[in-house]
């Protein structure tokens, strides 16, 4: 009987999910978007709301620091010859230009830079949004450049409350930890929702068409 009650929870609660996910795709607008991300965050807002992924930062890892670097210039390191560190490693490492992306989610470095160079040719540059997180090497000063990215759709996920800076949202459930925590990672509740959930970003990614 227990066992029968929660094989009907967790199918309720997967329907729920799905149902959620749903909403979140007929809310969203803006379809052609292109999601620079520092991590998995932003693949997942396009694996949710099932658009096609118009950015090469998909399962890969990019330090902040690195990251703010090639955002700011962007179009330049999108030119460079992506080639392969010569470091050992838990992932392939890749070198553009001065930057390191870590393909935490590919087998091989060929299939990371495979990926990379599909991807980044569809790029929308008319409608670009960065996201970053508080995470690899973050500082105060990071935080600080990343504000200052000439990006007007950008933002960057932080564990404690930036009221200088509009470009962070506080991801509050990991304050007292006083880290950002992993936000793909699913809560321990009820419904099923990651802490990337907390933060709207079908509303953020609509910002482009309602201006």
């Amino acid at each position: 009987m227990v066992n029968f009650i929660l094989s009907i929870f967790h199918t309720c609660r997967e329907e729920e999910w799905a149902c959620y996910k749903k909403r979140k795709q007929h809310r969203l607008k803006n379809k052609n978007v292109s999601i620079i991300a520092s991590n998995c965050s932003g693949m997942f807002m396009y694996h949710d709301l099932g658009i096609p992924y118009l950015t090469p930062t998909v399962n890969l890892s990019i330090e902040m620091n690195d990251f703010v670097k090639m955002v700011k210039n962007l179009k330049w390191y999108m030119e460079q010859e992506l080639v392969e560190a010569k470091e050992e490693a838990k992932c392939p490492v890749g070198i553009l230009g001065d930057i390191k992306i870590y393909f935490i989610h590919y087998v091989s470095f060929c299939e990371g830079k495979s990926k990379w160079e599909k991807r980044k040719k569809r790029i929308n540059w008319d409608n670009i949004f960065i996201v970053g997180s508080e995470r690899d090497g973050c500082t105060y000063e990071t935080i600080k450049n990343f504000e200052e990215l000439p990006y007007k759709n950008k933002v960057i996920f932080t564990y404690k409350e930036y009221p200088e800076f509009s470009s962070t949202y506080c991801m509050k459930r990991f304050k007292e930890k006083g880290e950002l925590g992993i936000i793909t990672d699913f809560k321990n509740q009820l419904l099923k929702r990651r802490y990337l959930d907390d933060f709207d970003y079908v509303e953020f990614l609509n910002h482009m068409v309602e201006e």
